[in-house]
Protein backbone atom coordinates (compact mmCIF):
# COMPACT_ATOMS: atom_id res chain seq x y z
CA UNK A 1 0.00 0.00 0.00
CA UNK A 2 1.28 3.78 -0.41
CA UNK A 3 2.10 5.60 2.56
CA UNK A 4 0.83 9.06 2.53
CA UNK A 5 -1.19 7.64 5.11
CA UNK A 6 -0.83 3.34 5.42
CA UNK A 7 -1.57 1.39 8.34
CA UNK A 8 1.82 1.37 9.96
CA UNK A 9 1.66 5.82 10.18
CA UNK A 10 -2.13 6.44 10.77
CA UNK A 11 -2.08 6.20 14.66
CA UNK A 12 0.47 8.84 14.58
CA UNK A 13 -0.45 11.14 11.82
CA UNK A 14 -1.69 13.39 13.92
CA UNK A 15 0.96 13.11 16.79
CA UNK A 16 3.43 13.77 14.10
CA UNK A 17 4.70 17.06 12.66
CA UNK A 18 2.57 17.80 9.17
CA UNK A 19 3.99 17.04 6.05
CA UNK A 20 4.46 19.06 3.46
CA UNK A 21 1.67 19.29 0.95
CA UNK A 22 2.93 18.05 -2.17
CA UNK A 23 5.61 15.24 -0.53
CA UNK A 24 3.38 14.36 2.20
CA UNK A 25 4.34 10.51 2.38
CA UNK A 26 6.32 8.22 -0.67
CA UNK A 27 4.83 5.35 -1.80
CA UNK A 28 4.95 2.41 0.10
CA UNK A 29 6.90 -0.66 -2.08
CA UNK A 30 4.42 -2.25 -3.33
CA UNK A 31 2.90 0.85 -5.05
CA UNK A 32 5.88 2.22 -5.73
CA UNK A 33 7.51 -0.64 -7.85
CA UNK A 34 3.79 -1.11 -9.62
CA UNK A 35 4.26 2.36 -10.72
CA UNK A 36 7.80 2.20 -12.48
CA UNK A 37 6.51 -1.27 -13.66
CA UNK A 38 4.08 0.30 -15.17
CA UNK A 39 6.07 3.71 -16.19
CA UNK A 40 9.35 2.90 -17.09
CA UNK A 41 10.84 5.58 -18.79
CA UNK A 42 12.89 5.05 -22.15
CA UNK A 43 16.25 6.16 -23.36
CA UNK A 44 14.49 9.50 -23.16
CA UNK A 45 12.82 9.64 -20.06
CA UNK A 46 9.72 10.67 -22.49
CA UNK A 47 7.51 7.42 -22.47
CA UNK A 48 5.20 5.44 -20.19
CA UNK A 49 5.79 1.80 -21.29
CA UNK A 50 2.52 0.55 -19.80
CA UNK A 51 -0.79 1.45 -18.26
CA UNK A 52 -1.42 1.80 -14.60
CA UNK A 53 -2.49 -0.51 -12.31
CA UNK A 54 -6.43 -0.02 -11.82
CA UNK A 55 -9.27 -1.83 -10.27
CA UNK A 56 -11.03 -4.08 -12.87
CA UNK A 57 -7.91 -4.76 -14.83
CA UNK A 58 -8.60 -8.10 -14.64
CA UNK A 59 -12.48 -8.52 -14.60
CA UNK A 60 -13.78 -10.90 -17.24
CA UNK A 61 -17.48 -10.59 -18.80
CA UNK A 62 -19.44 -13.06 -20.78
CA UNK A 63 -19.81 -12.83 -24.69
CA UNK A 64 -23.25 -13.91 -26.46
CA UNK A 65 -21.67 -15.80 -28.93
CA UNK A 66 -20.17 -17.78 -26.10
CA UNK A 67 -17.23 -17.60 -23.53
CA UNK A 68 -15.68 -14.80 -21.87
CA UNK A 69 -13.14 -11.97 -22.09
CA UNK A 70 -11.52 -9.35 -20.33
CA UNK A 71 -13.65 -6.33 -20.18
CA UNK A 72 -12.28 -3.60 -22.59
CA UNK A 73 -13.46 -0.30 -20.19
CA UNK A 74 -13.26 2.50 -22.78
CA UNK A 75 -15.59 4.93 -21.22
CA UNK A 76 -13.11 6.56 -19.09
CA UNK A 77 -14.73 9.59 -19.72
CA UNK A 78 -17.86 9.02 -17.73
CA UNK A 79 -16.07 7.69 -14.98
CA UNK A 80 -12.68 6.37 -15.22
CA UNK A 81 -11.63 3.38 -13.11
CA UNK A 82 -9.87 3.68 -9.66
CA UNK A 83 -6.50 3.38 -9.53
CA UNK A 84 -5.01 0.37 -7.08
CA UNK A 85 -2.99 3.07 -5.46
CA UNK A 86 -6.18 5.07 -4.75
CA UNK A 87 -8.18 1.78 -3.33
CA UNK A 88 -4.65 0.84 -1.14
CA UNK A 89 -4.49 4.23 0.06
CA UNK A 90 -7.95 4.46 1.08
CA UNK A 91 -8.11 0.86 2.26
CA UNK A 92 -5.14 1.47 4.88
CA UNK A 93 -7.49 5.04 6.38
CA UNK A 94 -10.65 2.93 6.28
CA UNK A 95 -9.86 1.47 10.08
CA UNK A 96 -8.94 4.92 10.99
CA UNK A 97 -12.05 6.12 10.13
CA UNK A 98 -13.70 9.51 12.39
CA UNK A 99 -15.87 12.53 11.85
CA UNK A 100 -14.10 15.80 10.64
CA UNK A 101 -14.01 18.72 12.37
CA UNK A 102 -16.17 17.36 15.23
CA UNK A 103 -14.75 15.73 18.04
CA UNK A 104 -11.92 15.67 20.24
CA UNK A 105 -11.26 11.76 20.13
CA UNK A 106 -8.05 10.67 18.70
CA UNK A 107 -9.48 9.20 14.59
CA UNK A 108 -11.69 12.23 14.08
CA UNK A 109 -8.58 14.64 14.68
CA UNK A 110 -6.88 12.15 12.29
CA UNK A 111 -9.10 12.41 9.93
CA UNK A 112 -9.72 16.20 10.77
CA UNK A 113 -5.73 16.39 9.59
CA UNK A 114 -5.95 14.35 6.73
CA UNK A 115 -8.93 15.94 5.51
CA UNK A 116 -6.75 19.18 5.51
CA UNK A 117 -3.65 17.83 4.27
CA UNK A 118 -5.72 16.32 1.09
CA UNK A 119 -6.58 20.33 0.33
CA UNK A 120 -3.26 20.97 0.46
CA UNK A 121 -2.23 18.33 -1.76
CA UNK A 122 -5.30 19.33 -4.22
CA UNK A 123 -3.82 22.86 -4.16
CA UNK A 124 -0.60 21.54 -5.38
CA UNK A 125 -1.84 19.33 -7.75
CA UNK A 126 -3.38 22.35 -9.53
CA UNK A 127 -0.90 25.11 -8.69
CA UNK A 128 -2.97 27.36 -6.93
CA UNK A 129 -2.32 30.78 -5.92
CA UNK A 130 -1.37 30.90 -1.98
CA UNK A 131 -5.12 33.38 -1.64
CA UNK A 132 -7.05 30.77 -3.46
CA UNK A 133 -9.45 28.54 -1.57
CA UNK A 134 -10.08 24.48 -2.12
CA UNK A 135 -13.73 23.91 -1.67
CA UNK A 136 -14.97 20.27 -1.84
CA UNK A 137 -18.13 19.49 -3.34
CA UNK A 138 -19.49 16.65 -4.83
CA UNK A 139 -18.52 16.52 -8.27
CA UNK A 140 -18.07 19.47 -11.25
CA UNK A 141 -22.05 19.45 -11.40
CA UNK A 142 -22.10 20.73 -7.59
CA UNK A 143 -18.91 22.80 -7.93
CA UNK A 144 -20.01 24.65 -10.82
CA UNK A 145 -23.39 25.45 -9.51
CA UNK A 146 -21.46 26.39 -6.00
CA UNK A 147 -20.17 29.20 -8.21
CA UNK A 148 -23.26 29.77 -10.10
CA UNK A 149 -25.00 30.52 -6.17
CA UNK A 150 -21.70 32.85 -5.67
CA UNK A 151 -22.17 35.12 -8.85
CA UNK A 152 -22.45 38.73 -7.65
CA UNK A 153 -25.81 40.32 -8.53
CA UNK A 154 -26.27 41.09 -12.51
CA UNK A 155 -22.95 39.15 -13.31
CA UNK A 156 -23.43 38.20 -16.71
CA UNK A 157 -21.95 34.62 -18.14
CA UNK A 158 -20.62 33.74 -21.30
CA UNK A 159 -20.96 30.27 -22.21
CA UNK A 160 -20.11 28.56 -25.64
CA UNK A 161 -22.75 25.99 -26.97
CA UNK A 162 -19.91 23.43 -26.73
CA UNK A 163 -20.26 23.04 -22.97
CA UNK A 164 -21.17 20.07 -21.27
CA UNK A 165 -24.48 20.24 -19.27
CA UNK A 166 -22.55 20.68 -16.14
CA UNK A 167 -21.19 24.35 -17.27
CA UNK A 168 -24.23 25.27 -19.81
CA UNK A 169 -26.96 24.86 -17.43
CA UNK A 170 -26.01 26.14 -14.03
CA UNK A 171 -26.51 29.36 -14.24
CA UNK A 172 -30.29 29.99 -13.96
CA UNK A 173 -30.78 33.51 -12.31
CA UNK A 174 -27.56 35.34 -14.20
CA UNK A 175 -27.85 36.91 -17.38
CA UNK A 176 -26.42 33.89 -20.07
CA UNK A 177 -25.08 34.43 -23.54
CA UNK A 178 -24.88 30.93 -25.07
CA UNK A 179 -22.07 31.44 -27.93
CA UNK A 180 -21.79 29.45 -31.21
CA UNK A 181 -19.15 26.89 -31.55
CA UNK A 182 -16.00 27.78 -32.92
CA UNK A 183 -14.33 25.75 -35.71
CA UNK A 184 -10.70 27.18 -34.26
CA UNK A 185 -9.08 28.15 -31.54
CA UNK A 186 -8.89 31.41 -32.49
CA UNK A 187 -12.41 32.02 -33.31
CA UNK A 188 -13.49 30.86 -30.13
CA UNK A 189 -10.99 33.97 -28.78
CA UNK A 190 -12.10 36.45 -31.50
CA UNK A 191 -16.42 35.16 -30.44
CA UNK A 192 -15.46 35.64 -26.96
CA UNK A 193 -13.71 39.07 -27.31
CA UNK A 194 -16.50 40.07 -28.94
CA UNK A 195 -18.96 39.60 -27.14
CA UNK A 196 -17.46 40.60 -23.70
CA UNK A 197 -16.50 43.97 -25.71
CA UNK A 198 -20.34 44.41 -26.95
CA UNK A 199 -21.89 43.61 -23.15
CA UNK A 200 -24.01 46.52 -21.68
CA UNK A 201 -23.53 47.61 -19.14
CA UNK A 202 -20.13 46.86 -18.40
CA UNK A 203 -20.10 45.21 -15.19
CA UNK A 204 -19.15 42.12 -13.44
CA UNK A 205 -18.81 38.87 -16.12
CA UNK A 206 -17.91 35.46 -15.89
CA UNK A 207 -16.84 32.91 -18.52
CA UNK A 208 -17.12 29.16 -18.32
CA UNK A 209 -15.08 27.15 -20.83
CA UNK A 210 -13.85 23.50 -20.72
CA UNK A 211 -10.50 22.73 -21.02
CA UNK A 212 -10.96 19.55 -23.04
CA UNK A 213 -14.38 18.45 -25.04
CA UNK A 214 -16.07 15.63 -23.09
CA UNK A 215 -17.15 14.47 -26.69
CA UNK A 216 -14.65 15.57 -29.23
CA UNK A 217 -11.33 15.31 -26.83
CA UNK A 218 -9.99 18.58 -28.06
CA UNK A 219 -7.84 20.68 -26.10
CA UNK A 220 -9.75 24.50 -25.82
CA UNK A 221 -6.91 27.69 -25.79
CA UNK A 222 -7.54 28.40 -22.25
CA UNK A 223 -5.02 30.33 -21.56
CA UNK A 224 -5.51 32.59 -24.30
CA UNK A 225 -9.63 32.72 -23.35
CA UNK A 226 -8.42 34.02 -19.87
CA UNK A 227 -6.35 36.77 -21.23
CA UNK A 228 -9.27 37.70 -23.49
CA UNK A 229 -12.02 37.89 -20.27
CA UNK A 230 -9.33 39.76 -17.56
CA UNK A 231 -8.42 42.29 -21.12
CA UNK A 232 -12.51 42.84 -20.45
CA UNK A 233 -12.79 42.92 -17.24
CA UNK A 234 -14.32 39.27 -16.61
CA UNK A 235 -13.54 36.11 -14.52
CA UNK A 236 -13.04 32.78 -15.75
CA UNK A 237 -13.84 29.11 -14.37
CA UNK A 238 -12.71 26.37 -15.94
CA UNK A 239 -14.39 23.07 -15.96
CA UNK A 240 -11.62 21.05 -16.19
CA UNK A 241 -13.20 17.56 -15.67
CA UNK A 242 -11.96 15.77 -18.87
CA UNK A 243 -8.43 17.98 -18.64
CA UNK A 244 -7.29 16.89 -15.66
CA UNK A 245 -7.15 13.50 -15.69
CA UNK A 246 -4.65 13.45 -19.09
CA UNK A 247 -3.08 16.64 -18.56
CA UNK A 248 -1.04 18.78 -15.74
CA UNK A 249 -3.36 21.90 -14.89
CA UNK A 250 -2.16 25.03 -13.17
CA UNK A 251 -4.34 27.87 -12.61
CA UNK A 252 -1.44 29.62 -12.31
CA UNK A 253 -0.04 29.27 -15.68
CA UNK A 254 -3.72 29.12 -17.43
CA UNK A 255 -4.48 32.28 -15.35
CA UNK A 256 -7.79 31.12 -14.58
CA UNK A 257 -10.06 32.67 -11.68
CA UNK A 258 -11.32 28.92 -10.49
CA UNK A 259 -11.17 25.34 -11.88
CA UNK A 260 -13.81 22.72 -10.86
CA UNK A 261 -13.10 18.91 -11.68
CA UNK A 262 -14.54 16.09 -10.21
CA UNK A 263 -12.78 12.46 -8.13
CA UNK A 264 -14.55 10.13 -10.44
CA UNK A 265 -12.80 11.64 -13.60
CA UNK A 266 -9.68 11.30 -12.08
CA UNK A 267 -9.34 7.65 -11.10
CA UNK A 268 -10.79 8.10 -7.78
CA UNK A 269 -14.25 6.52 -6.75
CA UNK A 270 -16.78 7.73 -4.11
CA UNK A 271 -18.65 11.03 -5.37
CA UNK A 272 -16.47 14.52 -4.48
CA UNK A 273 -15.35 17.26 -6.36
CA UNK A 274 -13.05 20.63 -5.97
CA UNK A 275 -13.83 24.26 -6.62
CA UNK A 276 -10.70 25.98 -6.54
CA UNK A 277 -9.66 29.53 -7.00
CA UNK A 278 -10.57 33.38 -5.76
CA UNK A 279 -11.97 33.08 -2.06
CA UNK A 280 -13.75 36.80 -2.84
CA UNK A 281 -16.70 35.95 -4.42
CA UNK A 282 -16.65 32.69 -2.64
CA UNK A 283 -16.64 34.54 0.81
CA UNK A 284 -19.27 37.23 0.01
CA UNK A 285 -21.73 34.61 -1.44
CA UNK A 286 -24.66 32.81 1.17
CA UNK A 287 -23.31 29.51 2.13
CA UNK A 288 -24.09 26.90 -0.65
CA UNK A 289 -26.22 24.96 2.34
CA UNK A 290 -27.12 26.62 5.47
CA UNK A 291 -26.03 24.06 8.39
CA UNK A 292 -23.51 23.03 10.84
CA UNK A 293 -19.79 23.44 9.68
CA UNK A 294 -20.61 26.53 7.84
CA UNK A 295 -21.65 28.47 10.70
CA UNK A 296 -19.12 29.85 13.45
CA UNK A 297 -21.69 31.18 15.79
CA UNK A 298 -25.44 30.55 15.86
CA UNK A 299 -26.92 33.03 18.68
CA UNK A 300 -30.93 33.49 20.12
CA UNK A 301 -31.79 36.94 19.67
CA UNK A 302 -34.78 39.10 21.62
CA UNK A 303 -36.93 38.39 19.11
CA UNK A 304 -37.17 34.88 19.42
CA UNK A 305 -34.78 34.68 15.71
CA UNK A 306 -31.55 33.88 15.11
CA UNK A 307 -27.76 35.38 14.37
CA UNK A 308 -25.38 33.61 11.95
CA UNK A 309 -21.96 34.50 11.70
CA UNK A 310 -20.93 32.22 8.95
CA UNK A 311 -17.02 30.93 7.85
CA UNK A 312 -14.91 33.19 5.54
CA UNK A 313 -13.31 29.81 4.64
CA UNK A 314 -13.58 27.01 2.34
CA UNK A 315 -15.93 25.38 5.36
CA UNK A 316 -18.38 28.44 4.42
CA UNK A 317 -19.32 26.09 1.67
CA UNK A 318 -18.71 22.95 3.16
CA UNK A 319 -21.66 22.10 5.58
CA UNK A 320 -22.57 18.80 6.95
CA UNK A 321 -20.48 15.92 7.43
CA UNK A 322 -17.61 16.13 4.78
CA UNK A 323 -17.16 12.94 2.99
CA UNK A 324 -13.33 12.45 4.16
CA UNK A 325 -13.32 9.16 2.27
CA UNK A 326 -13.83 10.73 -1.10
CA UNK A 327 -11.52 14.01 -0.81
CA UNK A 328 -8.57 11.52 0.59
CA UNK A 329 -9.82 9.79 -2.90
CA UNK A 330 -8.81 12.47 -4.72
CA UNK A 331 -5.54 13.66 -3.03
CA UNK A 332 -4.56 10.42 -3.09
CA UNK A 333 -5.29 10.49 -7.25
CA UNK A 334 -3.74 13.92 -7.76
CA UNK A 335 -0.16 12.29 -6.08
CA UNK A 336 -0.27 9.19 -7.80
CA UNK A 337 -0.46 10.92 -11.28
CA UNK A 338 2.21 13.67 -10.09
CA UNK A 339 4.72 10.61 -9.38
CA UNK A 340 3.68 8.40 -12.40
CA UNK A 341 4.90 11.38 -14.33
CA UNK A 342 2.10 13.53 -16.68
CA UNK A 343 5.01 13.92 -19.51
CA UNK A 344 5.18 10.25 -19.80
CA UNK A 345 1.35 9.45 -19.29
CA UNK A 346 0.91 12.37 -22.12
CA UNK A 347 2.88 10.63 -24.29
CA UNK A 348 1.58 7.18 -24.09
CA UNK A 349 -2.22 8.46 -24.36
CA UNK A 350 -0.88 10.59 -27.45
CA UNK A 351 0.33 6.99 -28.93
CA UNK A 352 -3.20 5.13 -27.88
CA UNK A 353 -4.93 8.37 -29.80
CA UNK A 354 -3.00 8.24 -32.73
CA UNK A 355 -3.74 4.67 -33.04
CA UNK A 356 -7.60 4.37 -32.41
CA UNK A 357 -7.77 7.59 -35.08
CA UNK A 358 -5.49 5.79 -37.75
CA UNK A 359 -7.97 2.47 -37.40
CA UNK A 360 -10.95 4.56 -37.69
CA UNK A 361 -9.56 7.03 -40.33
CA UNK A 362 -9.02 2.99 -42.72
CA UNK A 363 -12.98 2.26 -42.54
CA UNK A 364 -14.66 4.83 -45.06
CA UNK A 365 -18.13 4.04 -43.31
CA UNK A 366 -16.75 6.16 -39.92
CA UNK A 367 -16.97 9.86 -39.22
CA UNK A 368 -14.91 11.13 -36.65
CA UNK A 369 -16.70 14.22 -34.99
CA UNK A 370 -14.22 17.28 -34.87
CA UNK A 371 -14.76 20.77 -34.19
CA UNK A 372 -11.05 22.15 -34.76
CA UNK A 373 -9.89 19.30 -37.63
CA UNK A 374 -7.52 16.51 -37.37
CA UNK A 375 -4.35 18.43 -36.28
CA UNK A 376 -6.21 20.00 -32.91
CA UNK A 377 -4.37 18.75 -30.01
CA UNK A 378 -6.37 16.20 -27.87
CA UNK A 379 -6.48 13.94 -24.74
CA UNK A 380 -8.30 10.13 -25.44
CA UNK A 381 -11.78 11.47 -26.02
CA UNK A 382 -13.01 10.54 -28.77
CA UNK A 383 -16.70 10.70 -31.03
CA UNK A 384 -17.97 8.74 -34.16
CA UNK A 385 -20.91 7.67 -36.01
CA UNK A 386 -21.21 4.98 -38.45
CA UNK A 387 -22.87 5.10 -42.23
CA UNK A 388 -25.54 2.50 -41.41
CA UNK A 389 -26.04 2.01 -38.25
CA UNK A 390 -27.79 3.42 -35.01
CA UNK A 391 -25.40 4.27 -32.49
CA UNK A 392 -26.89 2.74 -29.95
CA UNK A 393 -26.85 -0.69 -31.99
CA UNK A 394 -23.05 -0.25 -32.78
CA UNK A 395 -22.20 0.26 -29.08
CA UNK A 396 -24.68 -3.10 -28.17
CA UNK A 397 -22.72 -4.86 -30.28
CA UNK A 398 -19.67 -4.05 -29.50
CA UNK A 399 -20.27 -4.64 -25.89
CA UNK A 400 -22.21 -8.42 -25.88
CA UNK A 401 -19.88 -9.59 -28.52
CA UNK A 402 -16.26 -7.77 -27.84
CA UNK A 403 -16.36 -7.34 -24.35
CA UNK A 404 -16.03 -3.44 -24.66
CA UNK A 405 -18.02 -0.61 -23.40
CA UNK A 406 -18.35 2.72 -24.92
CA UNK A 407 -21.34 4.77 -24.36
CA UNK A 408 -23.16 6.04 -27.01
CA UNK A 409 -26.13 8.88 -27.30
CA UNK A 410 -25.49 12.78 -26.77
CA UNK A 411 -23.00 12.66 -24.14
CA UNK A 412 -24.47 15.60 -22.16
CA UNK A 413 -23.98 18.02 -24.60
CA UNK A 414 -26.59 18.18 -26.47
CA UNK A 415 -26.00 21.31 -28.55
CA UNK A 416 -22.44 19.89 -29.33
CA UNK A 417 -23.36 16.84 -31.01
CA UNK A 418 -26.28 18.41 -32.71
CA UNK A 419 -23.98 20.87 -34.52
CA UNK A 420 -21.11 17.98 -35.16
CA UNK A 421 -24.17 16.03 -36.61
CA UNK A 422 -25.41 18.86 -38.83
CA UNK A 423 -28.63 18.44 -37.30
CA UNK A 424 -30.84 21.63 -36.78
CA UNK A 425 -30.80 22.83 -33.05
CA UNK A 426 -34.24 22.39 -32.49
CA UNK A 427 -33.74 18.51 -33.74
CA UNK A 428 -34.65 15.93 -30.84
CA UNK A 429 -31.99 13.69 -30.51
CA UNK A 430 -31.73 9.99 -28.73
CA UNK A 431 -29.52 8.61 -25.83
CA UNK A 432 -30.80 5.43 -26.85
CA UNK A 433 -32.13 3.25 -29.39
CA UNK A 434 -35.11 4.07 -32.23
CA UNK A 435 -38.79 2.95 -30.89
CA UNK A 436 -39.80 2.04 -34.25
CA UNK A 437 -38.20 0.09 -37.36
CA UNK A 438 -36.45 2.76 -39.62
CA UNK A 439 -37.08 5.86 -37.28
CA UNK A 440 -34.06 8.39 -36.93
CA UNK A 441 -32.13 8.58 -33.91
CA UNK A 442 -29.57 11.49 -33.41
CA UNK A 443 -26.60 10.31 -31.17
CA UNK A 444 -23.31 9.50 -31.30
CA UNK A 445 -20.28 6.87 -30.25
CA UNK A 446 -17.98 7.45 -27.72
CA UNK A 447 -14.83 6.24 -26.58
CA UNK A 448 -12.27 7.07 -24.44
CA UNK A 449 -9.60 5.46 -22.12
CA UNK A 450 -6.71 6.92 -20.00
CA UNK A 451 -3.55 6.02 -17.96
CA UNK A 452 -5.31 2.92 -16.95
CA UNK A 453 -6.25 1.33 -20.56
CA UNK A 454 -3.63 -1.27 -22.17
CA UNK A 455 -2.73 -1.66 -25.67
CA UNK A 456 -4.88 -4.56 -26.27
CA UNK A 457 -8.17 -2.72 -25.27
CA UNK A 458 -7.57 -0.51 -27.93
CA UNK A 459 -6.18 -2.41 -30.41
CA UNK A 460 -9.47 -4.86 -29.42
CA UNK A 461 -11.72 -1.88 -30.26
CA UNK A 462 -10.35 -1.07 -33.86
CA UNK A 463 -10.55 -4.50 -34.88
CA UNK A 464 -14.24 -4.86 -33.80
CA UNK A 465 -15.00 -1.60 -35.03
CA UNK A 466 -13.37 -2.79 -38.71
CA UNK A 467 -15.43 -6.25 -38.18
CA UNK A 468 -18.84 -4.81 -36.99
CA UNK A 469 -18.42 -2.61 -40.39
CA UNK A 470 -17.54 -5.03 -42.87
CA UNK A 471 -18.91 -8.28 -41.35
CA UNK A 472 -22.22 -7.25 -39.58
CA UNK A 473 -22.99 -7.98 -35.84
CA UNK A 474 -23.03 -12.01 -35.33
CA UNK A 475 -26.38 -11.30 -33.21
CA UNK A 476 -29.62 -9.69 -32.97
CA UNK A 477 -30.64 -6.90 -31.29
CA UNK A 478 -34.03 -5.22 -30.30
CA UNK A 479 -34.98 -1.86 -27.90
CA UNK A 480 -35.64 -2.05 -24.79
CA UNK A 481 -36.70 0.54 -22.49
CA UNK A 482 -34.77 2.67 -24.82
CA UNK A 483 -31.52 0.49 -24.85
CA UNK A 484 -30.48 -1.98 -27.20
CA UNK A 485 -29.89 -4.97 -26.33
CA UNK A 486 -28.93 -8.51 -27.33
CA UNK A 487 -32.23 -10.39 -28.08
CA UNK A 488 -32.61 -13.68 -26.30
Amino acid sequence: MSAFLNAATVATAVAAPAPAPVATASASASAASAVSAACAADADGAACAGPLPVLGRDVTVPLVTGGEVTYAALDYAASAPALQRVWDDVAAYAPYYGSVHRGAGHLSQLSTDLFEQSRAAVAAFLDCRPSDQVVFTRSTTDSLNLLAAALPADCRVFVFETEHHASLLPWDGAQVTYLDAPRTPDEAVATLERALAERDPHGAALVCVTGASNVTGELWPVKELAAAAHAHGARIVLDAAQLAPHHPVSVRDLDVDWVAFSGHKLYAPFGSGVLAGRADWLQQAKPYLAGGGASRTVARREDGGVDVEWHTTAARHEAGSPNVIGVYAIASACRALTEAGFDRLVAREHELTAQVRAGLAGIPEVRILSLFGDDAPRVGVLSFVVEGWNSSHFAAALSAEYGIGVRDGLFCAHPLVRTLLGSAPQEPGACGAPEAPGERSLNAIRVSFGAGTPDEHVERFVRAVRELVTEGAQWQYRTQEGRCVPAV
